[in-house]
């Protein structure tokens, strides 16, 4: 952790490169994960396969030094139009300065071009921050019989005493204010493609 990000300072905003994440990012993301999670456990969460199999729906976020974020997502092998973003970072000295919306819009992008229209995705009721992301990305809450702090959720969703929110985005219902067309990254020649 820089001093920086402990300070919790925001450092002065340099432009962010948004490319493919790749399976040598692996060791750097395990490296700094739970300590961007401010020290929750969460590595065993995201094993090396998800950056050898899903590197063309996963992104990166790159600034002059050390990696400033990443996206992992990928297509739902068993709902045909679904994607799923299973985990997002962002390295706390960078928060609130756009790199979390890119990274999404990235992903929005590659699954719409491949025919999705629905984006799922999950977080545990304790990560307040991240709900309020994803309403903020245009996300809905999925109904659910249980609550937590007034937040729908769905109990025991990861097993016994692991309550999750439920999120979901039709991706094409905010095309009339530009999201996909105008502000997505293109898929083609991003940083990190194969030649």
């Amino acid at each position: 952790m820089t001093a920086a990000d402990r300070a919790g300072a925001r450092p002065v905003t340099t432009a962010a490169t948004i490319r493919r994440l790749r399976p040598s990012d692996y060791g750097t993301v395990i490296a700094v994960i739970d300590e961007w999670w401010g020290g929750r456990p969460m590595s065993d969460m995201l094993p090396r396969l998800f950056f050898e199999h899903f590197a063309d729906t996963s992104f990166a976020a790159d600034r002059a030094g050390p990696l400033a974020g990443f996206l992992v997502g990928f297509l739902s092998q068993s709902q045909p139009g679904e994607a799923y973003i299973h985990f997002v970072g962002v390295r706390p000295g960078q928060r609130g300065q756009g790199l979390g919306r890119r990274l999404y819009e990235a992903f929005f992008e590659a699954a719409s071009a491949r025919g999705c229209t629905v984006v799922r995705a999950v977080t545990a009721p304790v990560n307040t921050g991240s709900v309020a992301f994803h309403r903020r990305m245009g996300f809905s809450v999925e109904p659910r019989q249980a609550a937590r702090d007034g937040i729908p959720v769905a109990a025991d969703y990861d097993g016994p005493g692991r309550d999750r929110v439920r999120f979901v985005k039709h991706l094409h219902a905010d095309e009339g204010d530009g999201l996909l067309r105008e502000r997505a990254m293109p898929l083609r020649g991003l940083p990190g493609d194969p030649a």
